[in-house]
Parts: structure tokens; C-alpha cells; sequence
């Protein structure tokens, strides 16, 4: 079974923020399979487990939202990832990504963290960085961390939902034909506009 982690910050005040585009993902893809969202449990994360179509048929996956802070994120992974014994081959994380041009979407296993507290928490928490990751470039401007943290413009609106949907596709190419199959077909897309 797969692990897939949306990252965000929780609350509403940053729910369309840059930063919270992870979230918006694991949404789309329990919204696709119908899955109803469980809040907190024992790990502080919301999850929901269900079938999700890829494109190889359908596959048993664990979706989950960590409910602490982005820097703190990898305590509700290393938690989940344990209790229902994934290991981190099998997992994959969904992010926001800001050296990818804005609306680019890459697959990515392993690596490090490039300076984003999710990933760098994740990796700590887990002792291990070889999971797979669907990178969605919001692009930057200015200070990285104000940036991430303000919301996407209303004008792009439209193209945001057709990131969020196309970095679902990725996460289901992830799943069903394996990471190194979704790098060859993602990793050379133009940016979705």
C-alpha cells in the first residue's frame, strides 16, 4: 500500500496559500475516488485510504494531511509510515516547489530537501530520504518564505486547478507504473497553462 502526503500548513488562513499546494492534491485525488476525510487520530494528520485509479488500474493507497506545521511534518509521517507499515519506498510526497518555473509538475525519488522545512522534517523524522516526491513549481519572487506563504492570485485561479490536476495524474503515474516510468513521462511536460 502507498503512502501519499499532501503537504500543507493546516487552518484556513493557509489553505490557497503557495505552500499548500500538497493539500490541494491529496484533496483532488480522494475527491476523484470518493473518499471521505478522518480527522487528527494519534499521528495529528487527517487521512483517508481507498482505491485510486492510475493509469495501470487501481491501487490500495493511505492519502495524508499532516495537521501540524510544515516544519513539523515528519512526526505525522514517520507516525503513519509505522503504524501501518509503509515503508518509505512506498511513499510518496506531494509539494510545492520553488525552483520549478510556476506550473511545472516533476516526479523526483529521493534527494535531498532544497531547503523546504516539510521535506527536510520528513527526511529527519523517517531516517531516510529514498521516497518519491510530485514537485509543483509555484515559481519565486522576493523573500522565498513570504512568497510561499501568500496565496496564488486570484487571475490564475483556472491555472491553479489545472496544476492541482495534473500533479494528481502524476501521483496516480507515480502509483500504478512506478516512479522511474512517471520521471519519463512527467519530467519532460511543458508547464501547465
Amino acid at each position: 500500500m502507498w503512502l501519499v502526503v499532501g503537504l500543507g500548513n493546516p487552518g484556513p488562513k493557509y489553505a490557497r496559500n503557495r505552500h499548500n499546494i500538497g493539500f490541494r492534491v491529496v484533496d483532488e485525488l480522494a475527491r476523484r475516488a470518493g473518499l471521505a476525510w478522518k480527522a487528527g487520530g494519534k499521528a495529528d494528520g487527517d487521512t483517508t485510504t481507498g482505491l485510486l485509479e492510475t493509469p495501470t488500474g487501481r491501487i490500495k493507497a493511505l492519502l495524508c494531511k499532516p495537521m501540524q506545521f510544515m516544519n513539523l511534518s515528519g512526526f505525522t509521517v514517520q507516525k503513519t509510515a509505522a503504524f501501518h507499515h509503509v515503508a518509505p519506498a512506498e511513499i510518496c510526497v506531494v509539494h510545492d516547489e520553488i525552483d520549478l518555473e510556476h506550473g511545472v509538475v516533476r516526479v523526483k525519488n529521493g534527494g535531498g530537501h532544497g531547503g523546504h522545512n516539510g521535506l527536510r522534517s520528513i527526511i529527519e523524522q523517517l531516517g531516510d530520504n529514498s521516497f518519491a516526491r510530485v514537485r509543483v513549481g509555484v515559481g519565486k519572487l522576493g523573500d522565498a518564505a513570504a512568497y510561499v506563504l501568500n496565496d496564488f492570485p486570484a487571475a490564475q485561479a483556472d491555472q491553479v486547478e489545472r496544476m492541482i490536476n495534473a500533479a494528481a495524474d502524476a501521483t496516480g503515474a507515480v502509483l500504478g507504473a512506478g516512479v522511474k516510468a512517471a520521471m519519463n513521462e512527467w519530467n519532460g511536460k511543458p508547464a501547465v497553462t
